[in-house]
């Protein structure tokens, strides 16, 4: 399967009531893909408003949690936002949880097909090995999160040269490191909850008390924090690794007002003039 060309560096937000504001002022920062993420998601409406309110990113779903949202209105979805600006969305899809995820995820995919939403114009998220090869299969592209340097590598490797890989980075831009690990073990937190992401860090050589204890060796490894000079070194590191694509999640302590300034830092740092 042909890659996807997401560009080298996207931005992951969050589906809030500031979306559209959101997706609008990073798109006008040079990121070349921007995913919504997916679990907080209340409707597919939502992508189409992140959409709308950008000019020259991708967007991409980051992802659709398949057992949410029927496959009938992601067409209907892709149809009117491919009509809208072609080849500017992305289908993103994973969260096939349940007795058999991979039969979920085929059955879901076959009816893509039937609806001619291209295997070019996928990408799969994937944690273990049976998820990076379906994606291989039957997507243009690879979408793992919380993931070593080593994981990236091994990734790549199984992938292939002719699937995308593109790997969520989770960060904080914060120096000080007791804020900076308490952010991250926010998400950390509620994701090693998740049986999927349980299996993923002991596959990654994770011991059981440092993911139920979110000791700092832990966070550190999967959340690199410090100043946007720092996180800009993980993503070349991850591009040396294997990954085509970054896309950032950034946590920071600021208010209100200065929210978007992290973004504005890294992406100074990365996105060329």
């Amino acid at each position: 399967m042909p890659k996807i060309d997401l560009g080298p560096l996207g931005a992951v937000i969050n589906p809030g009531p500031d979306l559209a504001e959101t997706a609008a002022a990073i798109d006008g920062l040079g990121y070349s893909t921007l995913w919504v993420t997916g679990g907080p998601m209340e409707r597919l409406g939502q992508l189409a408003d992140a959409f709308r309110a950008t000019k020259a990113a991708r967007v991409a779903s980051g992802i659709i949690p398949v057992i949410r949202f029927p496959a009938d209105d992601v067409i209907a979805l892709y149809a009117e936002l491919e009509a809208e600006g072609p080849g500017r969305f992305v289908v993103g899809l994973g969260g096939a949880h349940g007795p058999q995820p991979l039969d979920t995820l085929n059955a879901y995919l076959d009816r893509l097909d039937g609806a001619g939403i291209p295997a070019g114009r996928r990408v799969m998220a994937a944690l273990g090995p049976r998820m990076l090869d379906l994606a291989r299969e039957r997507a243009a592209g690879a979408f793992p999160v919380l993931y070593t340097l080593e994981s990236v590598a091994a990734a790549r490797e199984r992938l292939g040269g002719d699937t995308t890989l593109a790997v969520e980075l989770i960060a904080v831009v914060e120096a000080d490191p007791a804020t900076a690990r308490r952010l991250a073990r926010g998400p950390l937190g509620m994701l090693g909850q998740v049986p999927a992401y349980q299996a993923s860090f002991r596959r990654q050589g994770f011991a059981e008390e440092d993911v139920r204890g979110l000791s700092d060796a832990f966070v550190d490894a999967l959340a690199p924090w410090g100043d946007a000079d720092t996180v800009a070194a993980r993503v070349g590191e991850l591009t040396e690794a294997g990954a085509d694509h970054v896309a950032v999640s950034l946590l920071a302590d600021r208010p209100a007002g200065e929210a978007l300034a992290p973004w504005a830092e890294v992406a100074e740092r990365l996105v060329a003039p």
